[in-house]
């Protein structure tokens, strides 16, 4: 414990601490709209489960580095001439993940623009959405932003004690600012359109990603990773301009997203 207290480590836990926090945000929008299929009154409840499971995993993964590490060494080889790729564990888990993000964002942005009442009552949509199928969901997409997260770090650190108080400290701020996020994304259709598509850019950056550590080669063509500040600028950008349209057409009623089965409009939930 006294490693904590030196000057290298609090530079080190400052630092960590933000980039966790940047690191995840995809993981906030990804939980905000996937709580936004509950009543108003469960999705505190999924959120704050939602954000559990992520420091869960991110600490049960820092007491496991050395699996962590293995899985960015290669298990095999693949060369087939116009075709050649080194797969690595962690390749595999992102671009599981990007096609995971990918199909719900899309899915998603079809059941609010295109999907209908006369769908639900012929029961060709999914029944009423439970607190479990939206945490299972959540789950299955921390175990990828987990990954990530902590190889990240370890890249910063080799103090696993700074990790895991870094891990723990961005995952309470995050849980403080989830319910204003998920209010604010609630409330205006247009915040969660740009959150789908958000998950559309990090599913696709997910499957660069993993491409890239897989050493993926395509007809001589070697795939590359896409920087992250260009996420984040896009992600920052375009918000800016929806925050902008907000306040110049703040008297204007914004438009109504369809809502899933048994999800109360009356709620402000659109």
């Amino acid at each position: 414990m006294s490693d904590l207290f030196t000057a290298e480590a609090i530079v080190s836990l400052i630092t960590l601490t933000f980039l966790e926090i940047v690191l995840g945000i995809d993981n906030i929008i990804f939980i905000s709209i996937a709580a936004n299929k509950l009543a108003r009154n469960d999705q505190p409840k999924a959120r704050n489960i939602g954000l559990g499971l992520a420091m869960g995993f991110r600490l049960v993964l820092l007491m496991g580095i050395s699996f962590v590490i293995s899985l960015s060494k290669p298990f095999t080889h693949v060369d087939a001439g116009w075709f050649k790729a080194a797969f690595t564990g962690q390749s595999l888990i992102l671009f599981g993940g990007g096609l995971f993000l990918l199909y719900k964002a899309t899915s998603e942005i079809h059941h609010k623009l295109e999907g209908s009442d006369h769908e639900e009552t012929t029961g060709s949509t999914k029944s009423k959405t439970t607190i479990s199928s939206v945490v299972a969901q959540i789950a299955v997409t921390n175990i990828v932003f987990s990954i990530d997260s902590i190889l990240t770090a370890i890249g910063l650190t080799q103090n696993v004690a700074v990790m895991m108080v870094a891990v723990v400290l961005s995952i309470l701020i995050m849980m403080f600012f989830a319910g204003p996020v998920g209010r604010f994304v609630n409330d205006h259709p247009t915040i969660q359109m740009l959150g789908l598509a958000f998950l559309i850019m990090i599913g696709f950056m997910l499957l660069a990603e993993g491409a890239h550590l897989s050493e993926v080669v395509i007809f001589d063509q070697e795939v590359g990773s896409v920087p992250k500040g260009y996420l984040y600028f896009a992600i920052a950008f375009s918000l800016l301009v929806e925050f902008l349209n907000i306040r110049l057409r703040k008297n204007e009623k914004p438009v109504k997203l369809h809502q899933y089965d048994g999800q109360p409009g009356e709620d402000g939930i659109v």
